[in-house]
């Protein structure tokens, strides 16, 4: 496996009418901006919040990414106001190695097109880290198949919808939720937010 290296920082990569939304690299720092992610209404689509415990792990799991060479978490900030979160990380899906991205803009932002300028500047990041040799060359988002705005969101970054599938989450959990595999071949155009 091709390690990914440590995580960019973006600084205006994302635009959003004529405001930045930055990717900045997760931190310990980051821990609140998790807790205020672990609500029924923001996690209602993956099962809903996770006890202290195992919020703390996802915690760690997320520091320790780079340093694993999997992936990287960052922090979202629009205007540098911490507003979500976005990831890429390596995994297996069926039987190829790719990319997986998921995100979460908190509630009093979401409906501005953040999660889309922010998926616009995380593209970017992971076709720079699909450069290397022997990394994947395609990422898949895995929305659940009744999460309206995150298909919409896949659709609009230019995302291919392959169907509906079962998808363990957390991964190693044994828990499967329906969700859409939506890909997008890192060689693809895409769109800008912009």
């Amino acid at each position: 496996m091709v390690k990914e290296s440590g995580c960019p920082t973006t600084r205006g990569d994302g635009r959003l009418r004529g405001m930045d939304v930055d990717l900045v690299p997760w931190s310990a720092a980051a821990l609140g901006l998790l807790r205020q992610i672990n609500t029924p209404e923001m996690r209602r689509w993956v099962g809903g919040p996770e006890s202290e415990p195992a919020l703390l792990a996802r915690h760690r799991r997320y520091l320790a990414m780079p340093e694993e060479g999997v992936g990287c978490m960052f922090a979202v900030l629009l205007d540098q106001e911490t507003v979500g979160s976005i990831h890429y990380h390596r995994r297996d899906w069926q039987g190829e190695q790719v990319y997986e991205t998921g995100w979460n803009v908190l509630p009093p932002h979401q409906g501005r097109g953040i999660a889309l300028a922010a998926g616009t500047a995380l593209i970017a990041v992971v076709r720079e880290a699909a450069q290397r040799p022997g990394a994947p060359g395609a990422l898949h988002a895995f929305p659940s198949v009744g999460n309206a705005a995150s298909n919409a969101l896949c659709d609009r970054l230019g995302f291919t919808l392959r169907g509906a599938c079962d998808f363990e989450y957390p991964r190693g959990s044994g828990r499967l939720m329906r969700s859409n595999d939506w890909r997008l071949g890192l060689a693809d155009q895409g769109i800008s937010a912009g």
